[in-house]
């Protein structure tokens, strides 16, 4: 039976950055704190594991060849002694928990999110489908796998997706077709615009949490926007600390929208650690769907449709 009351929360915090060991103990922590509120669901940043290196964007790809050496090593196996820590943490917590990570598959490494139930048991494993500009230099693209954005929980329908996968309409609009009522928005850490700055307008905070907001509205979702956060030592550590526009402690915009856009919760410092927490009641959703139901009442499948392709493709293919 699915509940309506429903405890969310939205983290935000600083990675143990470039740090696997570190990372886990970070989220492992953050899970005990989040049970201990009496959260329900809790949705982690982007890439939390290792930490989303913006030296990739400052930085030319010579200079970075170290610190990218660097992060493969510390990035997450999906099977692993580390994800399987992560598990048990989540299991004694009994909480549903997305993660997004930094994924080690080989010698390859992917954005990737996973759904993990109260028992420790992963749900749905999910990859960024294209990775935005300069981070195709490091991470490669999710399979038709990842298209399957949503899983059904006692609580509702919860899905996620990465940054900018929030800006890609057809993807949204897969995932609202798949009914999703509690989504988890994972972000990296982001900046306030500044006229001159290294950063274009829709790289920054503002934009980003708009794209957020929209998302709640378009799709009349609650909205578990999570982000990370960069101190001063943390600045150092990614070398971008020269970089006038990225202030630090910032970074980050954690927020909780409802299904019709509105901000749930005050919003926490940009340079503040803290589990950003609302109480949530499905049947809000019902106002919203009322209104507009973009894959329901809303829609005009005669005359515009979206054809995906489902089938996940392979390096090898054995044939008899």
């Amino acid at each position: 039976m699915m509940v309506k009351k429903t405890k969310v929360a939205a983290v935000q915090a600083e990675p143990a950055w470039l740090d696997l060991q570190g990372g886990v103990k970070k989220v492992t922590s953050l899970i005990a704190d989040a049970a201990a509120e009496g959260v329900d669901i809790l949705g982690f940043p982007e890439v939390f594991i290792p930490g989303y290196p913006w030296f990739i964007f400052t930085r030319s790809v010579g200079e970075n060849k170290p610190d990218i050496k660097k992060y493969m090593a510390n990035s997450l196996t999906l099977d692993s002694p580390e994800m399987r820590t992560i598990l048990a943490a989540v299991k004694s917590a009994g909480i549903y928990v997305v993660l997004g990570f930094s994924e080690r598959d080989r010698g390859s490494l992917y954005m990737a999110q996973v759904f993990i139930d109260p028992t420790g048991t992963i749900l749905h494993h999910r990859r960024k489908l294209k990775p935005t500009h300069v981070e195709r230099s490091i991470w490669g693209d999710g399979q038709a796998d990842s298209l399957k954005t949503t899983v059904p929980t006692p609580f509702g329908n919860v899905s996620a997706l990465n940054c900018w996968e929030h800006l890609q309409p057809l993807l949204r609009y897969h995932t609202y077709a798949q009914n999703t009522q509690i989504h988890i928005a994972a972000w990296p850490p982001m900046f306030h615009w500044k006229e001159g700055g290294v950063l274009s307008y829709h790289e920054t905070q503002e934009a980003n949490y708009v794209a957020s907001q929209f998302f709640a509205i378009e799709g009349q979702a609650f909205v578990v926007l999570a982000s990370q956060v960069v101190s001063v030592e943390g600045a150092k550590i990614l070398g971008i600390d020269h970089v006038e526009q990225m202030e630090v402690p910032g970074g980050g915009f954690s927020m909780i929208f409802g299904p019709d856009g509105r901000p749930m919760v005050k919003r926490i410092p940009a340079g503040q650690e803290g589990l950003v927490c609302a109480e949530i009641d499905l049947t809000d959703i019902d106002a919203a769907k009322n209104m507009a139901d973009p894959c329901g009442h809303y829609s005009r499948p005669d005359l515009l449709s979206l054809v995906v392709k489902g089938k996940k493709s392979e390096c090898v293919i054995y044939k008899e």
